[in-house]
């Protein structure tokens, strides 16, 4: 029987069952898996969301390093997830394929580009989901899902045998329900190394907050909301202090985001999405597209002002800085929403998932609220290198908060 065939909320793509060894024993043993279908899985194709991509492509020799330390630590390979077109968008209604639900609230969308994985995990289909995040495609699925999902230190886990989109926002991420398992991911593929950010002799980070991005919130329920959750970590953690905010303007850090991921996207693809013919949703296309606008001034002037944003909010946080901030602007939109909705949604999103993918820094996103009786989930944003404490930052709040 068929993958989709058992697949009620269309987060599997149907590939026939090859057999994917796994350890016997170790941290993972006894959890399933569901792989994001831009990571190479030895026997199975990597169709990238595309169906000329999954037409063309030769099943893979090699599985993807980060995805063989989760099989080589016991986890059992289930198949892999949707995607959304090329891993390039965070809706999650990939135009090729049925839509994946969001069983944490089916009447909205589950967020992209790691639609299937988010929604494999919310419905209990696997205990593990890997995703991709670039622009927000790991913290925005986790947030309208109600999943815990960590965008990585940029660089820490290696991306072989895996599709890129931008390469210097590219990293790897996973989903899962409960911390216990959200750790034991962590510890199977990232390798603590010396001193790790974060751990003071209090056991209490500094926590700080920016009342810009606070205001990025869709509205006064969406305050209300996250209010409550702040509250709940300030029970945990001490008391969030706002912070001056950094030398650089919310819009001017969305366009160096904006620029610079469709440049390095198109340099990635673009060749191969401008073949006469080509199968290619048009939204998609034109976000490949912008990337063909943007001059080498542009690239080289971002690639500056970028530069100098890590180095300030490197400044800002220390060692010992943790910055609270909504994951996304609100819950999850609702799947019927309009065109123009969905990208109004984006467009404001982007401005706060930004801040992790332009410095490259770890973000937890953890679910702690609701808005409308949907997910909502709140973000710690941290130091390079301090992954595995946000983690167990976020097992704090989740378990002695409630």
């Amino acid at each position: 029987m068929s993958l989709q065939t058992r697949d009620p909320l269309n987060a599997f793509l149907d590939h026939p069952g090859v057999a994917v060894e796994s350890a016997k024993d170790g941290p993972l043993a006894g959890l399933t898996l569901g792989v994001k279908d831009i990571f190479d899985v030895k026997g199975y194709v990597s169709g990238w969301g595309n169906p000329d991509r999954h037409a063309e492509a030769q099943p893979a020799l090699t599985t993807a390093s980060a995805v063989q330390r989760l099989l080589d630590t016991g986890a059992r390979f289930i198949g892999k997830t949707q995607t959304e077109e090329l891993a390039f968008s965070m809706i999650g209604q990939n135009v090729h394929f049925p839509h994946p639900v969001n069983p944490a609230a089916p009447d909205r969308i589950t967020g992209g580009s790691s639609s299937g994985s988010a929604a494999a995990v919310a419905g209990g289909l696997v205990d593990i989901g890997t995703g991709s995040d670039t622009g927000g495609s790991v913290r925005a699925p986790a947030s309208f899902c109600g999943l815990i999902g960590l965008r990585t230190t940029h660089g820490l886990i290696p991306l072989d045998h895996t599709m890129p989109l931008a390469p210097s926002f590219d990293t790897f991420g996973w989903f899962a329900k409960d911390m216990d398992t959200y750790e034991k991911v962590g510890r199977a593929v990232i390798t603590e190394t010396g001193a790790s950010p974060l751990a003071p002799p209090d056991g209490k980070p500094r926590l700080i907050s920016l009342p810009a991005l606070d205001e990025l919130l869709a509205g006064p329920t969406e305050a209300t909301a996250y209010s409550r959750m702040r509250r709940r970590v300030e029970s945990v953690l001490g008391p969030v202090r706002a912070a001056k905010q950094p030398p650089f303007g919310i819009d001017e850090l969305y366009w160096a985001t904006r620029r610079l991921q469709a440049h390095e996207a198109w340099a990635a693809h673009g060749e191969w999405i401008s073949v006469p013919g080509r199968r290619i949703g048009a939204s998609i296309y034109e976000r490949f597209a912008f990337g063909k606008t943007v001059s080498a001034q542009e690239v080289a002037t971002d690639t500056r002002f970028r530069t100098a944003f890590r180095v300030a909010l490197g400044e800002l946080l220390g060692d010992d800085g943790v910055l609270l901030l909504p994951t996304v602007p609100c819950a999850a939109p609702r799947s019927a929403s309009t065109p123009e909705e969905m990208g109004a949604f984006r467009e404001q999103a982007i401005r706060l998932l930004c801040w992790s993918g332009l410095s490259g820094f770890p973000q937890i996103s953890l679910p702690v609220g609701f808005v409308d009786g949907a997910p909502f989930g709140l973000s710690l944003l941290g130091p390079a290198g301090s992954d595995l404490a946000l983690i167990r930052l976020g097992r704090r709040i989740i378990e002695t908060g409630a």
